[in-house]
């Protein structure tokens, strides 16, 4: 049995975590979402790692399913020194090196790509210090490992299905954080065909339709494994796809999603969204989440997914539309498959620092160290 019931129904349910719960909440805000929040210092993640002194602190860092990528940290630091698509110094120079590498930029400025540049397996691409805006074409990841993108811009993407960052086929242990994503021909972020133990979070997506696919088609059966975890991003005003999932598990928490043109978040074949203390705030268009039903290729039944929603506040009239049934509760339990993560209670304080924090950020680099051997 389902149906589509109000804000009013469902505005908030506060996470309350126990002492053994796995929430990492050290300096929470006021419990009570209706409050607005300032109850005290928030918990926001990456603190240590900003902080840190050492570039490679971001090894290994990430929360959520993707923290066990360490990109280039037993590599060298390869320096970009110039702003062409490829070259003696260049971005696609580095990275398509074999050798593991943490990859900095001595320049700022934007990087015209003539073509997808498809990154290998254990490269940090660290935009810290600098600020690196890449167009034209986007970031493939293509059955790579270990693999950090931090602090860059991407910006209008052209052609046949040119994503901001695509990441395809059995690429594993990614972590994409603090990047600008608008305005690509087809995805911002793209996740499919095996593709699994990713992180994105604190990113910025804005003037865009279908905004991050995960889970290629119905056909695709093997996407069971896909698991993402998606925290403390911004996504303003893009229209669909916050994410649409097939097949696999996203954990999304602490995300502000507003203004969108058809729907926030969709479940379709078999997906498992688990969405905890997010932010949806609606323009016209009220319902949050969508069920799309699919049939997936092994199997005789026609089928959507499962959304289980705690702690989600709905402003401006969203109306969560959520379906009651049995599979709700097979939705997995986020602390299964990692101890912690740094979750506030959704509140309008929350709101007002992801709008600000979320993205490119002008932050130095840090110091260079050699690599950890």
């Amino acid at each position: 049995m389902g149906g589509c019931f109000s804000s009013a129904n469902h505005k908030t349910i506060p996470p309350n975590p126990s002492p053994a719960s796995p929430l990492a909440i050290p300096n929470p805000v006021d419990p009570n979402p209706h409050n607005g929040g300032g109850g005290g210092t928030m918990a926001l993640p990456y603190a240590h790692v900003d902080d840190d002194d050492d570039i490679r602190a971001l090894a290994g860092r990430a929360e959520g399913f993707g923290r066990h990528s360490i990109g280039g940290l037993h590599g060298s630091v390869y320096c970009v020194t110039t702003l062409s698509d490829d070259g003696h110094g260049s971005l696609r120079e580095a990275c398509r090196k074999k050798e593991p590498l943490w990859i900095v930029f001595d320049v700022s400025g934007t990087i015209q790509l003539l073509t997808y540049l498809r990154v290998s397996s254990y490269k940090t691409i660290d935009g810290r210090g600098q600020r690196i805006r890449l167009t034209g074409k986007g970031l493939q990841l293509k059955e790579c490992e270990h693999v950090i993108v931090c602090n860059l811009e991407f910006e209008g993407g052209r052609g046949h299905d040119v994503d901001g960052i695509q990441i395809k086929p059995k690429s594993r242990h990614i972590w994409i954080d603090r990047c600008s994503l608008r305005d690509y021909d087809d995805g911002l972020i793209d996740i499919t065909r095996e593709s699994t133990d990713i992180t994105v979070s604190r990113c910025h997506f804005a003037m865009h339709d279908k905004t991050m696919l995960i889970g290629a088609d119905s056909s695709n059966i093997t996407d069971r494994c896909i698991r993402v975890t998606i925290h403390h991003c911004f996504f303003d005003g893009t229209r669909q796809r916050h994410p649409r999932l097939r097949f696999g598990r996203v954990h999304l928490y602490n995300n502000y999603t507003r203004n969108w043109g058809i729907y926030a978040v969709c479940a379709s074949v078999e997906a498992q969204v688990l969405s905890q203390c997010n932010i949806y705030e609606a323009g016209q268009k009220k319902s949050v989440f969508r069920y799309m039903p699919e049939k997936a290729a092994d199997r005789e039944e026609v089928m959507a997914g499962w959304i289980r929603s705690e702690g989600d506040l709905f402003l401006n009239g969203a109306q969560p539309c959520l379906l009651e049934s049995a599979g709700v509760e097979s939705v997995f339990k986020a602390h299964e498959h990692y101890p912690t993560w740094t979750m506030e209670p959704a509140s309008l304080a929350l709101k007002e620092v992801l709008q600000i924090s979320t993205g490119w950020q002008p932050v130095p680099r840090p110091q260079l160290t050699p690599p950890n051997m």
